[in-house]
């Protein structure tokens, strides 16, 4: 029987595995398909494409890139603005496209940005006030007078404020009447005149409530004359009443004209100035009719940055303007208003009413005021229709007709205004 030796020999024992280099291919696992290395791997098979019968393609769908200005060469601040506003990029491209016409008459068209201007003063310099004024018949005069004196320059804010009113109104008379005589009002800008004759009669709301809030003796009586008039309308003592919230002006009247001033009247020129500065941009800048054939049109510069820097410099010398106004001719305190006191002689309205006073004091027969009043609202609903009532300005053809009604309507507002300028100049 032969022995059980555990040490079999060394020929009938399987030999180990040796351990493979590093880089050799592993051996591959038995069953499976892989191939050796360095043999070329099967191609891909390729996507199956749908069959006609069944089945919906669904295309790969390319995502946009969560941070498309990752690779901008601008700053880090710029580039965080512009990830967060990119909206905005195509309104500023376009303000880069928009363009302005060169002619000899183009200095007309920064007195509409010198309105804006006296326009953004007046909020500025008005928020300012407010903090200090109190629109009370006890307390108003008297808070005025505080400002005036005690504030640190508060004088200048008061200032400013009252030639900024002045300058504001009297910028969008110009411009009124510069863009009618290049009528920069036809088609297809008849709404820009539209809401730009709505804007300039809410600046001479602000300027007649604006006028009582210092309540001085001079405001308080030029309030109770220019309330007056309404009175002979068919239903205007109504209206009289709820403006002067009783029969009188009276300090009631004082809270009116503040919450008007500061509240309404605000907020509505808000919304026309927003409706129509969007139409100016959207519109652009008219040339006056028949320039463009004639070759009067120089060329045409770019509105940004152009012509905005240019309109800075315009601004500028308003400012520059106004402050020599403020310190040189500054507007007198007066006297505390009393209502039961005596009006003082040479009461008038502020001088962009003096034309329409003149004509209401001409009207001195039976019914003048009236028959007055009546033209005034004439005269307003047809100039404020008269984009769709000149034709031929539509048809880029000259209209001599409503260029004259034009200067009829300038020389009456200059001459009735030095008629009272010459008449209480002399009191």
């Amino acid at each position: 029987m032969a022995e059980n030796n555990q040490n079999a020999p060394a020929g009938n024992a399987p030999a180990k595995p040796k351990p493979a280099a590093p880089g050799a291919a592993k051996p591959a696992a038995p069953g499976s398909a892989k191939p050796a290395a360095g043999t070329a791997k099967p191609a891909a098979p390729a996507a199956a494409k749908p069959a006609a019968s069944g089945g919906v393609y669904k295309p790969p769908v390319d995502r946009p890139d969560p941070n498309p200005y990752k690779d901008s060469k601008q700053s880090a601040l710029a580039s965080w603005f512009q990830e967060r506003f990119y909206v905005m990029i195509p309104v500023i491209d376009y303000l880069k496209k928009k363009e302005v016409p060169q002619h000899r008459l183009s200095f007309w068209y920064y007195f509409g940005g010198l309105t804006l201007f006296f326009f953004i003063i007046q909020v500025l310099t008005g928020l300012l006030l407010l903090q200090y004024y109190k629109p009370t018949g006890a307390e108003a005069f008297t808070s005025f007078v505080f400002i005036q004196k005690e504030i640190p320059f508060g004088w200048l804010i008061r200032q400013v404020h009252a030639w900024s009113a002045n300058l504001m109104i009297g910028m969008a008379f110009i411009h009124m009447f510069s863009t009618f005589f290049m009528k920069s009002y036809r088609k297809p800008r008849e709404l820009m005149w539209v809401s730009g004759f709505v804007l300039l009669v809410l600046s001479l709301g602000f300027g007649f409530t604006g006028y009582l809030l210092p309540w001085n003796e001079l405001a308080f009586f030029a309030t109770q004359v220019g309330t007056e008039v309404p009175k002979v309308m068919p239903g205007g003592a109504l209206l009289v009443d709820i403006l002067r919230g009783g029969t009188d002006v009276s300090p009631e009247t004082l809270t009116r004209m503040f919450s008007l001033h500061v509240v309404l009247l605000p907020g509505l020129l808000l919304l026309v100035l927003s409706a129509h500065l969007l139409l100016v941009q959207v519109l652009g800048t008219s040339a006056p009719i028949g320039y463009k054939e004639a070759g009067l049109v120089k060329g045409y510069e770019k509105f940004f940055p152009t012509f905005l820097a240019k309109d800075a410099i315009g601004w500028l010398i308003g400012f520059g303007l106004l402050i020599y106004l403020a310190v040189m001719f500054p507007w007198e305190i007066g006297v505390q208003a009393d209502p039961l006191g005596s009006a003082p002689v040479g009461i008038k309205p502020e001088w962009y009413f003096w034309a329409q006073f003149q004509l209401l004091k001409d009207f001195t027969f039976e019914g003048g005021e009236l028959l007055a009043i009546v033209l005034f609202t004439v005269g307003a609903i047809l100039w404020i229709l008269v984009p769709f009532l000149d034709r031929q300005a539509s048809r880029e053809q000259r209209s001599p007709v409503f260029t004259i009604l034009g200067l009829l309507v300038l020389a009456f507002l200059l001459i009735n205004t030095y008629r009272v300028y010459a008449e209480y100049s002399q009191l």
